[in-house]
């Protein structure tokens, strides 16, 4: 219990300096919080035709760019920084403290909570105000809301530790990880209406966490009889909660046993 309770007070330690170091990087910043926002302005802005009855396709995009933030926050900022980390010794260093692969873990997980918060306020804000996005006025929306961000971002959070690995250098980590998201968003449902994709696009997205959260994030925000313009025709929340549960068993079996201190 007091490894536990050490590992629980050192995480949360590390998690206000990762915050700090985060803020301090301008273009971390920028690129992390607003680029989801600023995106929400370009495709907001261009496209405002209505895709179904009460639905413009501006709402729909607010959906699903909830879900991707989840991935910009967790699995890509993760899968970037923490090959740069382990370049520039800042690992290597860490591994002589009393710092464990769990408390690392856990300041990362609450860096990648309080970006997650701040960048789905910033778009649920915009959305709301500017693109006429409704937000949910039962208890059960608002109850699958909260469990899809906490899930969500668990998973991309793992994921993105699990990643890690993969980049050769921290140099190359974002050429390497970019390329990845942005096929997914667009095999998702973020850029498009997910059901004028290919079938095979949609059979390919639905292997991957994102593909279910934009379905989720739909199932909040928009109105109920839309479910029937989704593939199965209605919002698949049980199934969309499996597929991410998987998912999270998944990459922290693969971040704990894959994860390195250094490339050594």
């Amino acid at each position: 219990m007091n490894t536990i309770n050490k590992s629980i007070r050192i995480g949360l330690l590390r998690s206000k300096l990762e915050l700090k170091q985060f803020l301090r990087q301008r273009e971390s910043v920028v690129f992390t919080l607003f680029f989801p926002v600023i995106l929400l302005f370009i495709f907001g802005s261009v496209f405002q035709d209505t895709i179904a009855p009460g639905v413009t396709f501006s709402q729909y995009f607010v959906a699903g760019m909830v879900a991707s933030g989840l991935v910009n926050t967790g699995f890509q900022q993760l899968a970037i920084t923490i090959p740069m980390e382990r370049d520039d010794g800042t690992l290597k260093r860490l591994r002589g403290t009393p710092m464990s692969v769990t408390s690392y873990f856990i300041g990362k997980a609450l860096l990648v909570t309080i970006l997650m918060i701040i960048q789905t306020v910033l778009l649920l804000f915009f959305g709301t105000v500017l693109f006429g996005l409704n937000l949910p006025t039962d208890m059960n929306s608002w109850w699958t809301f909260t469990w899809l961000i906490i899930l969500g971002s668990a998973c991309s959070t793992v994921l993105g530790i699990a990643f890690s690995v993969v980049p050769k250098t921290g140099r190359g980590a974002s050429a390497v990880v970019s390329p990845i998201v942005i096929i997914l968003q667009f095999f998702s449902g973020v850029f498009f209406v997910f059901t004028s994709l290919p079938t095979w696009m949609q059979q390919f997205a639905a292997l991957f966490p994102l593909k279910w959260l934009t379905q989720g994030m739909r199932s909040v925000f928009l109105p109920d009889d839309f479910a029937s313009q989704e593939v199965a025709g209605n919002w698949e929340i049980g199934r969309t909660a499996l597929v991410l549960f998987i998912w999270l068993l998944v990459g922290l079996v693969l971040a704990i046993k894959t994860f390195k201190w250094s490339r050594e």
